[in-house]
């Protein structure tokens, strides 16, 4: 599971990294300094000092809105005692809305606040006795109109034995502990998560350009997560004729509590995975984001805007079709059977036409509604699809078809690798779905506009059976009992996740569970974002645990999940296909074309 990350100022240099870990930084050599200390990490506070020069009179700062999830998220919101400077004398401040501040004075201004911060996973913020994980948007303000100014953070005295990295990490030397780090602009900053702490690092053996690995965590085996990742960063390398960057690093975050998925990033990822069995299956589609929605960008996520929803139709592509490629790369490079790559198409099949919201929402519509997932209500069956699940299969769908009307001699790959040199290699956006269309159409030599009209922004059924029969496979359904929640939960207003109803019928009704019950942990971590695709993979029986907030008071609760019966759809080789379709399906599987084997 991977979000969207829209914070990276376009156009991206093709072999630029934005963010450098420096032994020594001075005023000449950025303009907006944050000095960031760690003190008493037990206390979840980060205490910011903001250093603006060549201030004339006034300047605004804000916080963001927004960042790494396609969520309000109201970052101020954890934002404590702001005051202000100018020089030695205390500055007049304005507060002008929930995260825009006007400061009155001239020369050098000093902003200094707290920020509260203990969030686990990929798309938080977290500072406890055992590390600090930062996204820097979260808990570093912002000038509105100086965000392409140089940047640098100094983070003093750390606590002992903890080291920073973000890309790269490395102590000042000296004597003085203080980790420096600079980027050009703010943007570029923001999209540099940054892990200070006492991790483990490695590089992945015989992988050019450099690939790094740091692990935060427990019980992972360092020779899978070597094997895997080095699969999956050479076969996509590969794929994509040469990869965008002369180093690229994985903040990895292992163990109980820490699963959550992934945040792709220009030069790195942070993944949280409760196992490192799980991890192969973020990574591949993390990692192919250095590409699609990195470089391959759609316009309408540029520029960025942090105050407010950023809407686009893309993220079918985006993120879907990067969950296509997430899958091939996975059975491409032998980390997958074919059988576990049929097994997942037909999990996201069996998604799909479960959903009765397929029949209505489009895959553009749900991209443009991905600012409402964070309501639970807007996530069950019947309120909406994902753009993840339906981009998925719209890629699959497309490759089949593309590599049929080309006699198996061209492919989606091409297509992905004609937008890289078309839009992302020469500093172009694309039109959302439109470009990709005629990336298509020009791969495949005919129209796709009746394709995209009935099945991307429209919500015609898709012909599973007939477009998969072009590549010699078969679609079969049976019944299957799966796991059930037996409740609904919402985020209040506060961000709480409160529980809505209660089934009477099910196991969460005797246990305790009731309506009004604030839930505070889930398993023992955080609630899942996406409940009902948790759910999806659990089985009936399985136990939940929860604590819960009831008037004050905090309970533990446990039950068994109960049981419903579904439709599920397996996808399974057809043994009379011709022989065009078997070439289409080893073509799918080994990622090949009739031309490219010519060759």
């Amino acid at each position: 599971m991977s979000f969207i990350s829209a914070r990276k100022r376009f156009p991206v240099p093709w072999l630029f990294h934005p963010l450098v870990l420096l032994v020594f930084a001075t005023s000449s050599e950025a303009t907006i300094q944050y000095n960031v200390s760690l003190e008493h990490p037990e206390q979840h506070l980060f205490h910011v000092t903001m250093t603006i020069p060549d201030v004339k009179g006034v300047v605004t700062v804000q916080m963001a809105a927004w960042n790494a999830l396609y969520q309000i998220r109201d970052f101020s919101a954890h934002v404590q005692q702001l005051e202000a400077f100018a020089g030695a004398e205390k500055a007049a401040i304005e507060k002008l809305d929930k995260q825009t501040w006007r400061i009155q004075g001239s020369g050098t201004i000093t902003v200094r606040y707290a920020t509260y911060w203990d969030e686990i996973g990929p798309f938080g913020t977290q500072l406890n006795a055992e590390h600090a994980f930062i996204n820097p948007a979260m808990i570093l303000l912002y000038i509105p109109d100086r965000r392409a100014e140089n940047v640098v953070l100094s983070i003093p005295n750390p606590p002992e034995n903890w080291r920073a990295a973000s890309a790269t990490g490395i102590e000042s030397p000296g004597g003085a502990r203080t980790f420096f780090f600079k980027a050009a602009t703010y943007d570029d900053f923001a999209d540099g998560p940054i892990e200070i702490g006492n991790f483990q690092e490695f590089d992945l053996p015989g992988v050019s350009p450099r690939v790094t690995v740091l692990v935060h965590g427990e019980k992972w085996r360092r020779k899978l997560i070597e094997e895997d990742l080095k699969r999956i960063c050479e076969y996509e390398t590969k794929l994509m004729e040469g990869a965008p960057f002369e180093h690229y690093t994985f903040l990895l975050h292992i163990g109980k509590g820490a699963g959550g998925g992934g945040m792709e990033h220009a030069y790195s990822t942070a993944i949280g995975v409760s196992s490192d069995e799980y991890l192969a299956g973020v990574a591949a589609h993390e990692f192919f984001h250095l590409w699609n929605v990195k470089r391959i960008r759609p316009a309408t996520l540029e520029p960025v805007d942090y105050t407010k929803e950023q809407y686009t139709r893309a993220l079918w592509f985006a993120e879907g079709v990067t969950s296509t490629y997430g899958s091939y790369t996975l059975v491409r490079s032998g980390i997958w059977s074919k059988d576990r790559f049929y097994d997942d198409l037909g999990e996201q099949i069996t998604e799909l036409e479960e959903r009765p919201a397929n029949r209505w929402q489009s895959a553009e519509q749900a991209s443009l509604d991905a600012w409402l997932e964070k309501y639970p209500l807007y996530n069950q069956p019947d309120d909406s699809v994902s753009y993840y699940t339906k981009g998925q299969v719209l890629g699959d769908l497309l490759d089949i078809l593309i590599r049929d009307r080309t006699n198996n001699s061209k492919s989606l790959d091409d297509v992905l690798r004609a937008m890289n040199r078309d839009f992302a290699k020469q500093g172009k956006l694309y039109r959302d779905s439109l470009d990709v269309r005629l990336e298509a159409e020009k791969v495949a030599g005919g129209s796709f506009e009746d394709f995209f009209e009935k099945y991307v922004a429209g919500t015609e059924p898709f012909p599973y059976e007939q477009i998969l029969g072009l590549a010699g496979l078969a679609l079969r359904t049976t019944e299957h009992r799966r796991a059930a929640l037996g409740f609904t939960a919402e985020r209040d207003a506060s961000g709480s996740l409160v529980v809505k109803s209660v089934e009477s019928d099910a196991l969460a009704a005797p246990a305790g569970l009731h309506v009004g019950d604030v839930i505070l942990t889930w398993n023992g971590g955080e609630p899942p974002r996406r409940m009902g695709r948790w759910v999806y993979e659990q089985k009936p029986g399985d136990v939940l645990r929860l604590k819960v907030r009831r008037d004050e008071h905090e309970i533990s609760l446990e039950f068994p999940l109960g049981e419903m019966k579904e439709t599920v759809y397996g996808v399974f080789e057809d043994p009379g296909a011709s022989e065009k379709a078997r070439n289409i399906r080893e073509g799918l599987l080994r990622g090949e074309t009739a031309s490219a084997r010519r060759r």
